[in-house]
């Protein structure tokens, strides 16, 4: 059975290393990102910054909470970070790449296997288009993280 990917890229008016220690953060960073219409919280059990971290994050998905514990990897440090379920097959990235204009190209992409049955048939056909609208919330929230840390320095 082939894993379904949803993902969402768009440009952040900050250099890859302020997104980064945005993201890598999940004590302060990461959750200032998370757009409450989606997220009710985010609880570091280990850790807090990058490779290793333990969160366990507080999800709004149609009326309820799901709660995914996740453990964090670095499989390219500064620049790829991934979010594993502990409990699934479910795997998010954040892929930052510079622009030439000193900003950053941020994607976040999730793939997992699809449920069997009619759920997976739901998997499939809505809940990509779902999670790229979470996504896009998330990266606006960024955006809007960035902007508070200040401009862009001038080279």
């Amino acid at each position: 059975m082939s894993r379904i990917r949803a993902q969402t890229t768009a440009i952040i008016t900050a250099p890859p290393e302020a997104v980064w220690s945005i993201i890598a953060d999940y004590r302060q960073g990461h959750p200032s990102i998370l757009p409450p219409r989606y997220f009710a919280g985010l609880d570091v059990e280990e850790g807090g910054v990058g490779e290793g971290t333990v969160f366990r994050v507080h999800m709004r998905v149609l009326g309820s909470i799901r709660t995914m514990r996740m453990r964090v990897s670095e499989p390219e440090p500064g620049r790829v970070l991934e979010e594993a379920d502990l409990d699934s097959d479910m795997v998010t990235s954040f892929t930052l790449d510079p622009t030439d204009d000193g900003r950053t190209s941020v994607t976040i992409a999730t793939t997992w296997l699809p449920r069997p049955g009619v759920s997976g048939l739901f998997d499939r056909a809505v809940t990509p288009s779902l999670m790229r609208l979470v996504y896009s919330a998330e990266l606006a929230q960024l955006e809007a993280v960035c902007r508070q840390a200040g401009p862009l320095p001038t080279t």
